[in-house]
């Protein structure tokens, strides 16, 4: 008989071992589950063939132009074509290639026969389908408007894509009524609850309004908050799990006596990104007083704005890719002129990108947590300085000013 003593014993040394056997297990699992986690891809990295994740990446696209002014956009700070005239073909592909010019477009026969072509970097959806669309009578040859495209269609479509190849993001461009409830574009069939489910259709989610040039109201430079407001309502739809990009006016479009101001464009281009846009489209055409394709590139004040509104945000992409940070509190003066602000912490600073939203002049106070007491402010590409008090500094904006802020840790 074996003495219960010995069985006690071995039964803590059994024991014991499957404590320990088991511990070890648990933590292997939670070791690989940790780095799985660690590993999941984000922004950019979830496609192997997308554009590039590096850091200091940040798209900057130019809507439907032909690739043989490739070159003249490259130097103005655009490295993504968006869309091609009925193509891919493969000579605007060649083209585009020759000049280092990354492109988004059509999934077309001639496109997927360039799975392996890093020139392409992701593949668009047809533009607005949120809008009303051009519909022709069989019959008589006429063209009208219909109803959108459905919804679930997009969706659908979207998923096809994905079966093709997974290896780039969809853009889907979405029109105004993103963020203009007066839009009646949409036809009798389109309505705000579609949004939610025509967001499920990408992978960016972007949309473009032109408040000066287009809105129909006489005051239109008023409501460039339209912009941001749309970027806000793409978050809320998405819940933030997808990119976000949007397009930016800085022609005539289709209005012979309004344009936006160089200043304009960059309020427009910094409120987009303070409110979360990871990227930015520029639409270049104008269809009034007379058709121009590349109307910017014809327009040197404002082209030069642009490359400008471009390069600073190339320089600080570093800083736009990384996390934001509730740090900051701007109060503005005037009720009616609201400052919206944006944090960062970066190379050993940070920064607050800031700007005015409505049409008038205010002074604003930023408090910022974490400042050391009387640290300068530089205020970027201003060449000027200010001095902070007690966490805090002020600055003066005048309508749609854009300030962007480094404070050294």
């Amino acid at each position: 008989m074996i003495c219960k003593c010995k069985l006690l014993a071995a039964s803590r040394r059994l024991h014991g071992f499957k404590t320990r056997a088991t511990l070890y297990v648990l933590c292997c699992l939670a070791f690989v589950a940790s780095r799985a986690f660690a590993a999941e891809p984000t922004g950019f990295a979830q496609w192997k063939n997308g554009p590039p994740s590096d850091p200091g990446y940040f798209p900057i696209a130019v809507w439907l132009q032909s690739p043989n002014q490739a070159e003249r956009y490259k130097a103005a700070g655009f490295n993504i074509y968006m869309a091609l005239w009925q193509g891919p073909t493969e000579s605007q592909l060649a083209e585009l290639k020759a000049a280092g010019m990354s492109v988004i477009c059509d999934q077309n026969r001639v496109g997927r026969q360039h799975l392996d072509d890093p020139t392409i970097v992701g593949w668009m959806q047809p533009d607005e389908p949120d809008n009303a669309q051009e519909v022709r009578d069989p019959a008589t040859g006429r063209r009208s408007y219909g109803p959108p495209t459905r919804p679930q269609k997009i969706v659908d479509d979207y998923n096809r894509m994905k079966q093709i190849d997974p290896t780039r993001p969809i853009y889907l461009g979405l029109g105004q009524g993103v963020a203009n409830d007066e839009w009646n574009g949409r036809g009798s069939a389109g309505k705000p609850e579609d949004y939610p489910i025509y967001v499920q259709g990408g992978d960016i989610i972007s949309y473009d309004i032109y408040p000066v040039a287009s809105l129909p109201k006489p005051n239109a430079e008023d409501y460039l908050w339209l912009v941001p407001k749309g970027v806000d309502r793409i978050h809320q739809w998405t819940g933030g799990k997808k990119m976000q990009w949007n397009v930016i006016e800085c022609t005539h479009v289709d209005n012979a006596d309004r344009q936006a101001t160089p200043h304009q464009v960059r309020a427009e281009a910094w409120m987009s990104l303070i409110h979360g846009s990871t990227g930015l489209v520029y639409f270049v055409h104008q269809f009034k007083p007379k058709f121009d394709e590349h109307a910017l590139l014809d327009d040197p004040p404002m082209v030069a704005a642009v490359t400008a509104i471009n390069r600073q945000i190339h320089d600080l992409a570093p800083v736009l890719n990384s996390p934001t940070i509730d740090v900051v509190k701007p109060k503005s003066s005037e009720e009616k002129v609201p400052v919206d602000a944006m944090a960062k912490h970066a190379n050993g600073a940070t920064y607050v990108f800031s700007v005015g939203m409505r049409n008038g002049p205010t002074t604003a106070t930023f408090a910022v947590q974490g400042i050391k007491p009387g640290a300068s402010v530089e205020v970027i590409g201003e060449s000027r300085q200010i001095k902070s008090k007690d966490g805090s500094f002020d600055d003066e904006f005048k309508a749609y000013d854009v300030h962007l802020y480094r404070i050294a840790d």
